[in-house]
């Protein structure tokens, strides 16, 4: 899948109002743009995590990579791995 420069430029500001809310507010941030949650911003959202990391940012990179699984969760796109019973 081919993101536009568009999108990416809409998704880096989607992520920038994620790491400048109030913490708690992330939910109601996402969403009032349920046109960019899709595979690409969580793979940007990924991108950016690990430039952060890069960089010493842990905090910001753990923040992303979190809102990115959760995100995931919700748009299936993160498959639960159902518990395998124990053998007897």
């Amino acid at each position: 899948m081919t993101i536009t420069e568009e999108r990416q430029n809409l998704y880096f500001d989607l992520i920038d109002q994620l790491l400048s809310c109030p913490n708690g507010q992330e939910p109601e941030i996402l969403e009032t743009h349920p046109e960019l949650l899709d595979a690409g911003f969580i793979q940007t959202i990924l991108q950016v995590a690990a430039v952060f990391a890069h960089q010493g940012n842990d905090e910001g990179a753990k923040f992303l990579i979190h809102v990115a699984r959760e995100l995931s969760k919700q748009l299936g796109l993160y498959p639960e791995i159902p518990e395998v019973p124990a053998k007897e």
